[in-house]
Formats: C-alpha cells, structure tokens, sequence
C-alpha cells in the first residue's frame, strides 16, 4: 500500500453534485431576489471543473518536464557561479542533501505527506540506492581529471541508449523503433554541440563509460522505487536519501582532504554574503529533487535521461547569452539537432501514450485502464509486482 495522497501532489477530482441538474424555474416561481446573475448549483458545478482542469494541467507529465528544466538550468547556472568562490564539489553536494534533508521534514511536519512504513529489505535497498547516488557522484569527477570535458559530456549524452538497453535486458521492455529512432539526433545533437578538444586516457574512458552506466541505473533505479511495490511519495524518498547522501558527501569530502580546505577557507575567507549564497543554493536544489523525482514518477526513466540530454544544450544556450561565450556553426548544428531531436521523442512517446489509451478504451471493447506514466513505468510497476 502507498502512503496516503499529499496536499496539493495528486490530481484533484471533482464530484459531481447530486444538485447539478437544476430543473427550469417557471415564470412567477422565482424566489424573491432571483436575478439572472445569481449563482446556481450548475454554475458552481462548472467552476469547480474549470479550476480542476487547470490543476491537472499544471500537474501534468508535461508540466513537470518544464519544471524540471526551470529548476535544473536555474541550479546548473548558479553552481557555475558559486563554484568560482566556493571550490569544493563534495561539500556543496553535502549542502544539497542537508537541504533535502531540511526541506523534507519542514514538509512533512506541515503534513504535506505521510511517511510509509518499510521493512529492513526494503530499508537496505534504499541504502543501497543512495550509495549509488554517492559512487555515481564519484566516478563522475574522478572521469573529469582524466579526459577533456568535451569527451566527458559526448560520452555522458549516450545515457538513454544505456537506459533503454538496461530495460530490455532486466525488465525485458522491447522500445518500439520509433523510439529508438526519436534517440539518435537527442545524442548526435549533443556530440556536435559540445564539439571541442577531445581527449581522454584509457582509464578516463572506461571511468566515464561507468559513470554513463551508472547514471543510466540511477534514473531507471529512481523510476521502480517511486512507481514499484513501494510507491513512495516523491518526499518520503527525499527524506530518506537526503541523510544518507549528505553522510556519504561528508565522509567523501574528509577523505578526500576537501572537508580540511572548507574549513580554513570558512574562517578566513567566509562572509555573511557567502552563506546566504549557499543558503540560497541549497534552496533551489532542494525544489530540484522534489520536481525531478516527481517529474521521474510521473513519466518515465527514459524520458529523464532524454531531459537531461535537452537541458545540457540549453545550458550552453543560456551560458552563450549570459557569459557571452561564443560557439560555431557546428556547436549551434548540434543545439538546434538536439531540440529537434527532443521534440520528436516527446511526439513519439505521446502518440504511443494515445494509441494504449485507445486500446484499452471500453469502445474496443476492453474494460477501462487507468493510463499510468508514458515510458517504462508501466513495465516497471509489473515487474516490481510480480
């Protein structure tokens, strides 16, 4: 059983009133101060299902994805700008996940969502689960020192074809070949738009490759657990993982001789503006992790690797009109490649969402299917089940 709806996260659905069909008043039959203008039960009916159209549009799959890339840009853009003051990659991971951490409880105090009880297996996954994040993390960085970062994100831009190989092979998930096809210009785009200095090392090929793998098991990893047997809450996860996350930073940062440079940096360089830099940093990445897990569970794994894909190129777009940075023809080939490349995917996977709807719509004479997240999830939710 999943935790019970949280305020404001669920689709809201309007009940019709047993009064909404107002039998005509008769001339001469009105009730004294009657006008025209006066409300009816009808009215009020209408209103209501006004306003929950709009809130399902507003909570909608789509309406996630561009939150997604509201936060994701607005986080990848201020790091940038932070990192040139605040140099330490692990620690500002820590601030991330202690910031999750914060925010998840605040949430949960103020009743927004209702923990789910877990069992010790079911507790150890989620450990599990958050070491992936932290190694993913890890071998990221440790991949940079060793190859160029054109390379780095050429190589990193081929995680959907990982994700889509890793669900046929685990979860036997056969994409159809427009699906396969909607993925070569989101990955080809980034290849040209990213196009520079390429160089790696043979371990700086095989770190960067696992870093793909392992970012590929993230997001499907991420998908199972919101929409598997579990189905927790987008913030029960959050609260869950943000402690651990931030343990692991932490311990990461000591060993790795960061935590000692934060902390002399903090007494002689640290000011008040600098904290409420960080306060504010931790901040959007907390909104971050509460739109991309969601905007996960309510898509699919696929559909978050082709985002992070499209969101790469768009912070090229913005960087070139913020920090006036100048690409070439075949940089601007590859943007405009991988937006394209991103639309036919969305298409694709929204037709295919329409023609399962019309397969299981009482007019072909099956019963009524509820329409789960286009993508893998409904494969994921049977094979977590089973």
């Amino acid at each position: 059983m999943g935790p019970p709806p949280g305020r404001g996260y669920y689709k809201h659905k309007v009940i019709p009133s047993l009064t909404s069909s107002v039998p005509p008043v008769l001339a001469g039959s009105r009730p004294k101060g009657w006008s025209a203008n006066t409300p009816t039960t009808a009215n009020a009916t209408s209103t209501s299902s006004s306003t929950s159209s709009l809130i399902s549009k507003w909570d909608s799959p789509q309406a996630w994805i561009v939150y997604y890339f509201i936060a994701n840009l607005s986080l990848t853009l201020y790091n940038k700008l932070l990192m040139n003051r605040f140099p330490f990659a692990w620690t500002l991971t820590a601030v991330h996940a202690l910031s999750g951490c914060i925010g998840a409880q605040f949430c949960l105090s103020r009743g927004f969502f209702t923990q789910q009880r877990l069992t010790t297996r079911e507790n150890l996954v989620l450990i599990s689960f958050s070491s992936l994040y932290t190694i993913n993390i890890a071998v990221s960085n440790l991949s940079l020192n060793l190859v160029t970062v054109p390379f780095h994100q050429v190589v990193r831009a081929m995680t959907p074809l990982f994700t889509i190989i890793l669900a046929t092979i685990f979860l036997r998930k056969r994409s159809s070949r427009a699906t396969w096809l909607s993925l070569i210009p989101v990955v080809a785009g980034v290849v040209f738009a990213t196009y520079g200095d390429y160089y790696f090392t043979t371990w700086g090929l095989i770190l960067t490759l696992l870093g793909t793998l392992l970012a590929a098991m993230k997001t499907l990893a991420t998908n199972m657990i919101l929409v598997g047997r579990l189905k927790l809450h987008p913030l029960d996860l959050l609260i869950r993982m943000s402690p651990l996350a931030f343990a692991q930073c932490l311990f990461a940062s000591w060993w790795t001789g960061e935590l000692a440079k934060v902390q002399e940096f903090t007494m002689r360089e640290m000011t008040y503006a600098g904290l409420f830099g960080l306060l504010m940093n931790g901040v959007i990445a907390f909104f971050l992790n509460v739109v991309s897990f969601t905007a996960n569970k309510k898509t699919s794994a696929l559909t978050m690797t082709v985002a992070a894909n499209v969101k790469q190129v768009l912070t090229i777009v913005l960087a070139v009109m913020i920090f006036h940075l100048k690409i070439n023809l075949t940089n601007f080939f590859g943007i405009t490649l991988t937006l394209l490349g991103g639309a036919l995917y969305a298409k694709v996977e929204l037709d295919q969402k329409n023609a399962r709807a019309l397969a299981n719509s009482p007019a072909n004479g099956n019963a009524p299917n509820p329409a789960g997240p286009v993508g893998l999830t409904s494969v994921v939710e049977e094979k977590m089940n089973a």
